[in-house]
């Protein structure tokens, strides 16, 4: 097994102050524990468990919950603020997947659906969310895919009914490719109150409610995300459970759904890009002479991994400005996502046809990886993105600064 301690600083992470260069250390440390255990989750999933006291583990759990709800995270304020930021996403996590991708998906936390709280609930639906989370390491989920329909959020099928006695609503449907979806005990689901896109509802559901089931799927890599099915079936969803009612609709449901992904797709571009690295690395420690042929397709497929992740930070860094553009952020997350296959691809066929068989940990990320293409859209979602950025006539110019000369930016 690799050694993240050969990790260094990462070409193309311009980080913008000592506050995120603190955070990528702290990281870098905290990394080498997960190799072993992302091991172990390929195989046992539920097994995240034991590892409940790694500082990955807890930094995950806990850092995006408000410091009054926080059991077992201890950081300076400093880089508790920084990681809290999209570019402090993106920072922790690359470092992260570059540890194992296993780890941070099977960590019990918010997650994606607590960035749906954070933009949409009132005070007291936070208070009960949270003080859940504190009670004990639970895992929570994000349910907006659906069968069939995919990533055309706007054609849910899942539906909000008023309760027959007045009392609440009645949830009905089915959700598919959940992360943690089977073993959360609450969550976020996207469902259709009435017609047309402000008709989109988000609401808390606790999985203990009578009609609700669910199941793992098998899944050929990243295994520690236990991706689910859900079935409602008149689930019971109390009144105070409806998510932004205090909100107008064009400022709920569907604006909260976008709002998490813009939020989230930056981290999985860097996850992506985290495994990349650490099997340009793997290769350097396991076969230090190259035709040069290879040693050029080597550098040069590194060279584009820098240029993606500079951009990712790029990207990260409008969101934390409030100024997300979600044809860059998909551009970046299709880049990436191919970047960590093409590196795999390459690094087995570098290191010979048994290559696969004699190196555990390789096997392992050649199927990770291949989740990246789909988590947070699929690639052909984001492909249409650009060529919408396109068509406006905004995404070229949006891309480069005057002045600019960073052509990887162009």
């Amino acid at each position: 097994m690799t050694s993240v301690e050969h990790a260094g600083m990462l070409a193309g992470a311009d980080l913008p102050d000592d506050r995120m260069r603190a955070l990528d250390r702290y990281w870098w440390e905290i990394a080498r524990e997960m190799r072993e255990p992302g091991m172990i989750l390929d195989r046992e999933p539920d097994a995240i468990s034991r590892f409940l006291d790694l500082a990955a583990v807890q930094y995950i759990r806990e850092l995006h919950v408000p410091p009054k709800y926080r059991t077992c995270l201890d950081l300076p304020a400093a880089l508790a603020d920084a990681g809290a930021s999209c570019q402090g996403v993106v920072v922790a996590l690359q470092r992260a997947a570059y540890g194992d991708p296993n780890v941070v998906m099977a960590a019990p936390g918010p997650s994606l659906s607590g960035a749906i709280i954070r933009s949409l609930a009132d005070e007291a639906q936070a208070d009960r969310y949270y003080s859940r989370l504190a009670a004990a390491p639970v895992h929570t989920f994000f349910g907006l895919t659906e069968l069939a329909k995919g990533s055309a959020v706007t054609e849910l099928t899942t539906t909000l009914t008023p309760a027959p006695d007045g009392d609440g609503w009645l949830l009905n449907g089915e959700k598919r490719y959940i992360g943690n979806g089977a073993s959360a005990p609450l969550g976020v689901t996207f469902c259709r109150r009435a017609p047309g896109p402000w008709g989109i509802e988000a609401v808390l559901v606790d999985t203990a409610s009578p009609g609700f089931s669910a199941g793992v799927l098998l899944t050929v890599g990243l295994r520690g995300a236990r991706i689910s099915w859900q079935r409602y079936d008149n689930v019971h969803v109390p009144a105070d459970n409806l998510l932004g009612a205090h909100l107008r609709p064009s400022r709920r449901g569907l604006r909260g759904a976008l709002h998490g992904l813009y939020q989230f797709r930056p981290g999985v571009a860097a996850m992506a890009l985290g495994c990349a690295q650490a099997a340009h690395d793997y290769l350097g420690e396991h076969r230090s002479r190259f035709s040069k042929a290879d040693r050029s397709e080597l550098d040069g497929l590194l060279d584009r991994i820098a240029a993606v992740r500079r951009l990712t930070h790029a990207v990260a860094a409008d969101v934390d400005h409030g100024t997300p553009d979600p044809h860059r952020i998909g551009a970046v997350k299709v880049q990436a996502a191919h970047l960590a296959e093409e590196m795999t691809l390459l690094v087995a066929r570098l290191l010979g046809p048994a290559s696969l068989i004699e190196h555990p940990w390789l096997e392992k990320t050649y199927r990770d990886v291949r989740a990246f293409e789909i988590m947070e859209g699929t690639t052909n979602l984001h492909r249409l993105s650009v060529l919408r950025g396109l068509l406006k006539g905004t995404y070229l110019t949006t891309w480069s600064q005057p002045g600019d000369g960073d052509a990887s930016r162009n």
